[in-house]
């Protein structure tokens, strides 16, 4: 019988010591791993070694991750956890502007690397399956289910699959207000399920991406205190069943 392969995983940190604890950690929950020291070599392995995954530190002596992140997302959509000591919320959109999926908060404990690893790999993995022919459509967006691609008008969008599994979450539901528990569950998982300010930031950028005004947003609209809610232009025939 032929063994599944394992997830490969590519661990990038100028600190051995961390290097040395995670790939402990990973190697024992059954993950193969590789590592670098630096911003050149991650984008070097990231192309050689095609991983399933990158953890990727932001602060590095040659360049930091925002960097490595745009570099590798200029020939892969592997997912990204960026492993970060900033926590402030334009840290946390810079990462995610440079094509990163997760953040990790330094200190970390094994159980929460873990559990990041397995949700980010399990919404990649469902984002590369096949999936049923047809569109949602609202408004001017597009979503091509089959190709697994948006546009907004004749412009393609960009987005990684954490991003996509969330406008495609909302799409699902358009006109219909979904709790921040409910998204964060969805599309995460349920060890997200109370981090608010997690789904505002990547409600943000996403925003960012596909509204025309990100600062008076008409799209994906905001119900305070409750949850969002993807919102058909009145007058706009779609493409979603209702």
């Amino acid at each position: 019988m032929i063994e599944p392969r394992r997830a490969r995983i590519l661990v990038v940190d100028d600190d051995p010591r961390l290097i040395r604890l995670v790939r402990e950690v990973l190697t024992a929950a059954g993950y193969a791993v590789v590592s670098r020291a630096g911003g050149e070599q991650a984008v070097q392995a990231a192309a050689v070694e095609q991983p399933d995954l990158i953890l990727l530190d932001i602060v590095m002596k040659d360049f930091d991750g925002h960097q490595v992140c745009r570099r590798v997302r200029e020939f892969s959509d592997v997912p990204i956890i960026m492993l970060t000591a900033r926590i402030a919320e334009p840290d946390l959109l810079a990462a995610f502007e440079a094509g990163a999926d997760d953040y990790i908060t330094k200190p970390f404990s094994s159980k929460e690397l873990l559990a990041r690893v397995r949700a980010v790999l399990k919404r990649s993995r469902a984002a590369a399956a096949p999936s049923e022919e047809g569109r949602l459509v609202c408004g001017d967006i597009t979503i091509d289910l089959g190709r697994r691609r948006v546009t907004a008008g004749d412009r393609p969008i960009y987005l990684t699959a954490t991003e996509y599994a969330l406008l495609l979450q909302l799409a699902s539901h358009r006109d219909q207000v979904l709790l921040h528990e409910q998204l964060l569950t969805e599309v995460w998982g349920a060890p997200y399920r109370d981090d608010v300010d997690y789904l505002r930031s990547y409600i943000h950028h996403l925003r960012k991406k596909l509204e025309w005004d990100p600062s008076n947003p008409t799209l994906i609209v905001t119900v305070q205190g409750v949850g969002y809610m993807l919102a058909t232009p009145a007058g706009v025939s779609t493409g979603l069943p209702r």
